[in-house]
């Protein structure tokens, strides 16, 4: 079992900058990523983006993929400059595996509704009353990364719990979606969750979940460990309710690898609709189905091939991380590379 204590609700902590909408035609989006091409050549740089961004922005990165993915690229690019087309908490990660390195941010606004859940301050709180062991989920500021014994993605997160001894309770921060996929993963009773969520993914719930599976009775599902719908889903599974052969918890490069081997043909997909532009490239004789279509995350989506230019002619916005934070919340990150 997973437990949460009562919880304020924390929506005022962050303010959702709106979605800009891009009129660029083919041409002028092709001339832009061109451009982006040469100035990434001049600069050594090289650009880092997540599966939820633009379909155009995906498009000029030299890696795709998950926060684990990232971190990893972060930690191991001989280049001078990382642009990382992601959100805030991402580019910290990589200002502090990479301190010599330049790490632009195209867009400051790119934040994270579930890394404001918790700050560094509740954390020490929290560890007052659970202090045998943090898992800091990598969607944290670097303030709580150093507060913590070990980072996670949803790629890793119940590997990381299964290395932890198991008479040590967990703490689990900040998802608590996540925590209870991971409880019911592992088997362990003793993790405690801490209450925050991703307001996109929450907004992903089980009544959508069943109206796609009337719809199309023979779909595969692929959901998302931060949805709202997974602790319904998973004991659906559990009773039989929903086909267990059919239903999949899984990171997004979870999802990727699984498409490639699923003899299924279509896939109703339970995450931020950006992922389904990499899955379409990927397997572009497959069909996949948002679950929720209006599951976009506007931080994800301040980032333009406009900011990217700027960023790359100007070398700002640079994101750094303060030297004894960076040294703290590295332990944290290191553990997670070398259990991954």
């Amino acid at each position: 079992m997973c437990e949460a204590a009562t919880f304020v609700p924390f929506e005022t902590r962050y303010s959702l900058p709106p979605v800009e909408r891009v009129k660029d035609s083919p041409a002028e989006i092709r001339s832009k990523q061109e451009r982006i091409a040469r100035l990434k050549e001049e600069r050594n740089a090289v650009i880092l983006a997540h599966n939820y961004q633009r379909d155009e922005v995906q498009e000029i990165a030299d890696f795709i993929g998950d926060s684990l993915g990232l971190s990893q690229q972060a930690a191991s690019t001989p280049a001078d400059v990382i642009v990382f087309c992601g959100v805030h908490f991402m580019a910290e990660t990589a200002a502090i595996l990479s301190p010599e390195k330049i790490v632009l941010l195209p867009d400051l606004r790119a934040g994270c509704s579930l890394a404001s859940a918790i700050s560094a301050n509740e954390l020490r709180a929290w560890k007052s009353r659970y202090p045998d062991a943090v898992v800091a989920y990598v969607n944290t500021s670097a303030e709580v990364k150093a507060e913590s014994d070990y980072c996670c993605t949803s790629a890793n997160a119940a590997k990381i719990v299964r290395a932890i001894p198991e008479n040590r309770t967990i703490l689990f921060v900040p998802d608590k979606f996540l925590a209870a996929a991971v409880a019911r993963e592992t088997g362990r009773a003793n993790i405690i969750a801490y209450p925050g969520s991703c307001h996109v993914h929450r907004a992903i719930r089980p009544r959508q979940v069943a109206s796609m599976l009337d719809q199309y009775p023979d779909i595969e599902l692929l959901i998302h460990p931060e949805c709202g719908c997974v602790t319904s889903c998973m004991s659906r599974v559990a009773d039989g309710t929903l086909p267990r052969e059919r239903t999949q918890f899984l990171s997004t490069e979870g999802m990727m690898r699984h498409i490639a081997r699923s003899p299924a043909r279509e896939f109703a997909v339970a995450t931020e609709v950006g992922m389904l532009h990499r899955l379409r490239k990927i397997a572009p004789d497959k069909i996949f189905r948002p679950v929720n279509p209006d599951s976009i995350c506007e931080f994800m989506k301040t980032i333009t091939l406009d900011r990217v230019l700027r960023s790359l002619e100007e070398l700002q916005p640079q994101v750094r991380v303060p030297h004894e934070v960076a040294r703290r919340a590295r332990v944290a990150i290191q553990r997670m590379l070398e259990i991954a």
